[in-house]
């Protein structure tokens, strides 16, 4: 097993920045384009983002750390940035989705002092019992998986542009 708490606050930590440092000022036409219908934009990224943020990933671990049988995860709905979508800008989502992730880090630094702590289980409605170190684990590839979204998303957009080069550029691979 590769989990280390302290590594996966280093990602944590940065993912607001790097996502602020490829958004912030782009035009809305990067900003707006997505894979196609039913699919999201970089803004909706953001926003599911944000919304994990308050509703998803410290829910549960306080889930888990708590003294009883039942542990049953409290629901999340990964789509309700959907239908209910932010109307802020793209500087405004960033500010609150850097201020969520450090008051989240900071509970996730108070809250876990000992290693024994990452076996602990929870109820999730899919999976059943997930231990807190998949959930710790989880949190950082959900981070990397929505930074490859943007990325590919917006490579996409260029695929034509590209002309030949597209046999080179590994992110155009479908």
């Amino acid at each position: 097993m590769n989990f280390n708490l302290n590594e996966a606050i280093e990602v944590l930590e940065r993912t607001p920045t790097t996502l602020e440092s490829l958004l912030v000022g782009l035009s809305d036409t990067w900003l707006q384009c997505n894979e196609g219908e039913g699919t999201w934009n970089a803004l909706q990224v953001v926003d599911h983002l944000i919304e994990c943020e308050k509703s998803n990933w410290i829910p549960r671990l306080k889930t888990i750390l708590k003294d009883g049988n039942n542990k049953e995860f409290p629901p999340f709905d990964r789509d309700a940035h959907i239908s209910n979508p932010s109307q802020t800008t793209v500087k405004q989502k960033m500010d609150e989705f850097k201020s969520l992730r450090t008051k989240n880090i900071g509970i996730v630094r108070k809250l876990l002092k000992d290693d024994a702590q990452f076996e602990l289980t929870g109820e999730h409605p899919a999976f059943g019992n997930v231990k807190l170190r998949e959930l710790l684990s989880t949190w950082v590839v959900h981070d990397f998986t929505h930074i490859s979204q943007i990325v590919r998303v917006f490579a996409e957009r260029y695929r034509e542009d590209v002309g030949p080069w597209e046999a080179y550029l590994g992110v155009l691979k479908s």
